[in-house]
């Protein structure tokens, strides 16, 4: 019988208790995945400890696999027994995860499951985010919040992909310099310094094309601010507090404002994923895209992986690996 990591309370790391999982008979439509390795996200520690909405007890951790494909469902097509996945899903911090289909892509050979697990949330919330929603072009100006995050880090890499001039923001330095290393055409720290008045004098008060809100109501005035005419605001994540109020610039400069989740955009199955497969599947499989991971501990440290994550000192993602 597989194990995995079970909540039945909410509550800090310690409340993930590794015990046995009764996976049952394999639905028709789904794909059994043996998890190689999985990835966490800072929505896993808010979901462990009660403020992620609609969230009930109890739950398995885990929303990030990659693996190879153990049992295929009896109505599922395009999967083998042995091939090389990954994908989201919940319940991935375990041995043994079944799988939608619909969720699944093939591993580039080039990869390694540790790579693998560091794409399905990150990656695809900032394509989402920057190719559905924000309809990003080359020659664009990007700002990314919390370009050190897993989304955030994942954004930088394809602003930079697609011909585009990028700011990124964080509250450490050591995650900014970072950020230089890896491309970032200019960086601030919004702890001590003013985004917009950077923006301004960057972009000869131009503004940007594109600004990532992942943090909320703390930084939310400051880069509203930093917009440029016509700017798209793309929201999500919410990291720095929810409730968050506008003033009427955002008329005067016509400014769109657009809410997003790739949990319940129906444009995420339909674009996203498709669009996702076409284009960035050979990115990675070239090396011209490649996960940023920071950490890597075995599956049984994921109370230590959980703390890293709260305390939000990491640079990309913090990855769980299983034993071979």
């Amino acid at each position: 019988m597989a194990s995995g990591y079970r909540v039945k309370e909410f509550g800090g790391p310690e409340v993930m208790i590794w015990e046995p999982l009764n996976l049952g008979e394999l639905a028709p439509d789904a794909v059994r995945v043996r998890v190689g390795a999985s990835g966490i996200n800072f929505a896993e520690t808010r979901m462990r400890a009660g403020d992620y909405s609609g969230q009930e007890l109890p739950f398995v951790m885990g929303m990030e696999v990659a693996g190879s494909v153990e049992q295929v469902g009896r109505e599922v097509a395009g999967f083998r027994v042995g091939d090389r996945v990954f994908g989201r899903v919940r319940g991935a911090h375990a041995e043994v995860v079944d799988c939608d289909p619909a969720h699944l892509m093939p591993l580039p050979e080039n990869l390694s499951y540790t790579q693998g697990a560091a794409i399905p949330v990150g990656w695809l919330t900032a394509w989402h985010a920057l190719y559905t929603v924000g309809r990003m072009a080359p020659g664009d100006r990007v700002l990314v919040e919390a370009v050190g995050g897993s989304v955030g880090s994942a954004a930088l890499a394809l602003v930079k992909q697609a011909g585009c001039w990028t700011l990124g923001t964080a509250s450490r330095n050591d995650k900014l310099a970072r950020a230089t290393a890896l491309g970032c055409d200019a960086v601030v720290n919004y702890t001590c310094e003013s985004v917009s008045e950077q923006v301004a004098s960057l972009t000869n008060g131009e503004g940007m094309d594109i600004g990532l809100m992942t943090i909320g109501d703390a930084t939310a005035h400051e880069l509203i601010d930093s917009m440029g005419m016509d700017g798209r605001v793309v929201m999500f994540g919410s990291t720095g507090g929810r409730d968050i109020t506008f003033n009427l610039r955002i008329g005067i400069l016509n400014i769109q404002l657009l809410s997003m989740s790739i949990s319940t955009s129906p444009a995420f199955m339909t674009c996203t994923m498709p669009d996702f497969r076409d284009r960035a599947l050979p990115l990675f499989a070239s090396g011209e895209l490649i996960p940023v991971v920071d950490t890597v501990l075995p599956m049984s440290e994921l109370v230590r992986a959980h703390t890293m994550v709260d305390e939000r000192t990491h640079f990309g993602k913090v990855i769980l690996v299983n034993d071979e």
